[in-house]
């Protein structure tokens, strides 16, 4: 089945269709796939709870965890309501033993390896926050602008909805098949409030644009050479999701001097 195209775009994709000819080849044409309701309410509540006990500093971080605050509240142009409005997203949950469920999750790691092969390795772990009130846009880009590991057709992203995520509160967007160009040029997109890391592929044409409105449990695979982003969060509360990057374990990452080294986890 290819996904159809239009302005807000919605999968009927089954679980007995998760790792099939059907969805393999959704994903290779499109560069993207969603996924609906493989996670339950009861694993996404499990995560929310975890997210918020770290957020909100009811409980230390693991070692290795960064909570990373929006830039408008680091640099004081607004005053968060609570704790938790001021996350933007924590980055790196392989240590902590509740989120990194979801990188297990044999449901994940079916249709991961249906894309990319067996042996997988987690290399980028997230929970995004994007609270109301900040600026919170993610400027269109690619995901493999971040990682060294090549190729770039034996990596995958996911990205789960926590919560409902719609055109108001900031959902994904994606260009489909841009996955078939090179890598952008990617720049400082030249807003006044930009979180740290953020950059933006040049030269991307908008109107390509198709927004992904997902409901709790909603999954979406992303080629990393895929351009997709978000927007602002314009209602009253925080839009979440969970993300984990696979590479397989047949990547390898071209020589010469290393500023930090990934940190990966051996998943199968």
């Amino acid at each position: 089945m290819v996904p159809a195209e239009s302005e807000t775009h919605q999968s009927e994709l089954t679980h007995a269709q998760l790792a099939t000819s059907e969805t393999t080849q959704s994903y290779w044409e499109n560069g993207y796939l969603l996924l609906p309701g493989l996670f339950d309410s009861e694993a996404l509540s499990r995560f929310e709870e975890r997210f918020l006990e770290i957020a909100s500093g009811r409980s230390e971080a693991p070692e290795g965890m960064i909570v990373m605050q929006d830039v408008m509240v680091a640099r004081g142009a607004i005053q968060a309501k609570t704790p938790i409005h001021a996350v933007n997203k924590i980055l790196s949950f392989e240590n902590d033993p509740i989120l990194f469920r979801y990188s297990r999750d044999p449901k994940l790691v079916e249709v991961a390896q249906s894309l990319i092969g067996e042996g997988l390795a987690t290399i980028s772990t997230n929970v995004f926050n994007k609270p109301p009130g900040v600026d919170g846009r993610h400027p269109l880009h690619q995901d493999l602008r971040y990682f060294k590991l090549r190729p770039a057709d034996k990596i995958v992203g996911t990205w789960t909805a926590i919560s409902a995520c719609s055109r108001e509160n900031g959902c994904l967007a994606v260009i489909p098949r841009s996955h078939r160009g090179g890598l952008a040029q990617h720049t400082d997109p030249g807003w006044e409030y930009v979180n740290y890391g953020f950059f933006a592929a040049e030269g991307i044409d908008l109107d390509a644009r198709v927004h992904l409105e997902m409901q709790p449990g909603d999954t979406v695979l992303l080629h990393p050479m895929l351009i997709h982003g978000s927007g602002r969060n314009q209602s009253a509360a925080c839009r979440r999701a969970i993300s984990t990057h696979y590479a397989s374990t047949d990547c390898q990452r071209p020589p010469g001097k290393r500023k930090r080294e990934p940190v990966m986890r051996r998943i199968s």
